[in-house]
């Protein structure tokens, strides 16, 4: 990959998290890793990418991301509880700084409810979790990479 065809929020937020001395690491469903490969695509990045879990799978978000069973009966893999869970449990699995969980639904069909295009951003440092909720346009890839996008840019604002 040349040096212009890296995505230039993952290059902020590499330099962000750089000058901050601070890691992340981050838990996919939907995203399936594009989080971690396009943030790992900036040179440099082992510095502050920790590592990350694909739990595409509902069991593995238990399994993998220390999410509780009980919350994913209570409140299902498509949630903001859901993502919370994700982003605390994959900082703490990861030994990094901050934590990110990404859950939603890419379609076609919907998922327990949720329609295509429904996301939530879960953010963690230990001390505090947020959670965003967006509803995205566009087909699976769109969707996707505009969880991407909005989890790279939700931590940049936590980051500033």
């Amino acid at each position: 990959m040349s040096e212009s065809a890296v995505d230039p929020l993952a290059r902020r937020l590499h330099q962000a998290l750089l000058r901050r001395g601070e890691t992340v690491a981050a838990a996919e469903s939907l995203t399936a890793g594009l989080f971690c490969a396009t943030l790992a695509s900036v040179p440099g990045a082992s510095s502050t990418l920790r590592g990350g879990v694909v739990v595409y799978a509902t069991d593995l978000k238990t399994a993998l991301a220390d999410v509780p069973a009980g919350l994913l009966a209570l409140h299902g893999p498509v949630s903001a509880e859901t993502a919370a869970a994700l982003a605390d449990g994959v900082r703490a699995r990861c030994s990094a700084g901050w934590g990110v969980g990404i859950t939603g639904v890419a379609g076609p069909d919907p998922v327990d409810g949720h329609g295509p295009g429904r996301v939530y951003v879960g953010v963690a440092d230990g001390r505090h979790t947020a959670v965003t909720e967006l509803d995205l346009p566009g087909d699976r890839a769109e969707v996707r990479a505009g969880a991407v996008a909005a989890a790279m840019e939700t931590l940049l604002v936590r980051l500033d």
